[in-house]
C-alpha cells in the first residue's frame, strides 16, 4: 500500500508561516493542519497567534481548539487527531498541508512516535511540584545523570519533556534515549515533503518584538485573566507557554506590565533560537529565505517549489 503523502511548512515563531501557508494552500488545493502545540487549546487565541476567523474562512484549518486549557494533551492524542484530519482531507480530494513550528509533532509525524509506558500522573505531579520549588534546571541535572543522551537534546527549560524522560526511566529502568529507536528513520506510514521559511536573525527578532506589542494591544492580559477564571483554570503545562507564563506572573503582582512585555519578547526570541536548533535535526527541510519586503504571495511560489509541487 502506498504511503499517504503529507506536506509541511515549518519555521520559527513569527517567521510568517500562517499567511504563507494560506497562500500555498489556495494554490495547491490543500487544507491546513496546525502543527502547533499551543493553538490546540480553546480560548488561548491572542497569545498563540492563532489563525483568525478570516484566515479560517479563506482556507479550512484543522487541529485547532481541540482541548480546554486545563486539560493535559499528549503527543499521542495529537497524532490521533492528526490522522483523523488527514483522512478527512484526503476524502475531500484535497492535500494535507501541516503548518507550524512544534518540532516534537513534526518528528512524530515524519519518524513515528515512541509510545512508552502509560502516564504515571502521581509521579508526574511530584516531579512538577519539585520543579516549582527547585526549578526545571534541577530536574534536567537529574536527567543528565541517568540519561545524558536525552539530556543533551532536551533544553533545560523544557519541563514537559524532562518530566517525561524521568518518568520513563523510573517506570522502565531504562533511559528513554535507548527506547526511541524509531527516531532518525522515515515514517512507515507517511511520505513527507518539508519546506521552511528562514529569515535573518535581526529581522526575525524585530518581527517578534512587533508581534508581542500587537498581542498586548489586542488584549493578551485580559485573555489570560479570563482563562484563569474559567472552571479548571489553566493546566501547568499550558501555563508554561511563552507569553502566558509572563502574564500570569504579572497578574500575580510579580512583574510590572512593562517588565512583562520585555520578558515575553526576550523569551520569545530565545524560543525562536531553540526552534532553529531543533530544525537542524531535520536535514530534509528545504529552506526558502524570506526578505523583509517579501509578501506572503511572493514566498508561496518558492515554498511550493521546495515542496516539489512547482
Amino acid at each position: 500500500m502506498p504511503r499517504q503523502r503529507l506536506w509541511f511548512l515549518v519555521g520559527p515563531t513569527a517567521s510568517g508561516k500562517t499567511a504563507v501557508g494560506i497562500e500555498v494552500a489556495l494554490r495547491i488545493g490543500a487544507e491546513v493542519l496546525s502543527l502547533d502545540s499551543m493553538s490546540l487549546y480553546r480560548g488561548m487565541d491572542i497569545g498563540t497567534a492563532k489563525p483568525s476567523p478570516a484566515d479560517r474562512a479563506r482556507v479550512a484549518h484543522h487541529l485547532i481548539d481541540l482541548a480546554e486549557p486545563h486539560e493535559a494533551f499528549s503527543t499521542g492524542r495529537y497524532l490521533e487527531a492528526a490522522e483523523a484530519a488527514i483522512a478527512g482531507v484526503a476524502a475531500r480530494g484535497n492535500r494535507p498541508l501541516f503548518v507550524g513550528g512544534t518540532a516534537l509533532y513534526l518528528k512524530a509525524l515524519t519518524e513515528g512516535l515512541f509510545q512508552g509506558p502509560a502516564a504515571d500522573w502521581e509521579l508526574r505531579n511530584r516531579l512538577i511540584a519539585e520543579a516549582e520549588v527547585k526549578g526545571a534546571a534541577a530536574l534536567h541535572q537529574r536527567l543528565q545523570a541517568v540519561d545524558p543522551a536525552a539530556a543533551s537534546r532536551i533544553h533545560p527549560n523544557d519541563l514537559r519533556r524532562i518530566v517525561r524522560a524521568l518518568e520513563v526511566h523510573e517506570s522502565t529502568g531504562r533511559p528513554i534515549s535507548e527506547q526511541q529507536t524509531q527516531f532518525g528513520s522515515p515514517s512507515p506510514r507517511f511520505e513527507c515533503a518539508l519546506a521552511g521559511i528562514r529569515r535573518e536573525r535581526d529581522e526575525l527578532y524585530d518581527r517578534i518584538n512587533r508581534r508581542v506589542d500587537a498581542m498586548f494591544a489586542a488584549g493578551l492580559v485580559e485573555e489570560v485573566r479570563a482563562l484563569l477564571a474559567r472552571p479548571g483554570g489553566i493546566s501547568h503545562s499550558a501555563a508554561q507557554f511563552v507569553g502566558y507564563r509572563e502574564v500570569i506572573a504579572h497578574l500575580r503582582g510579580e512583574l510590572t506590565l512593562a517588565e512583562t512585555i520585555e520578558r515575553m519578547k526576550t523569551r520569545t526570541r530565545q524560543f525562536a533560537k531553540r526552534q532553529g536548533t531543533w530544525f537542524r535535526s531535520f536535514p530534509q527541510i528545504r529552506w526558502v529565505h524570506a526578505h523583509p519586503d517579501d509578501r506572503p504571495e511572493d514566498l508561496a511560489a518558492g515554498i511550493i517549489a521546495a515542496l516539489g509541487l512547482g
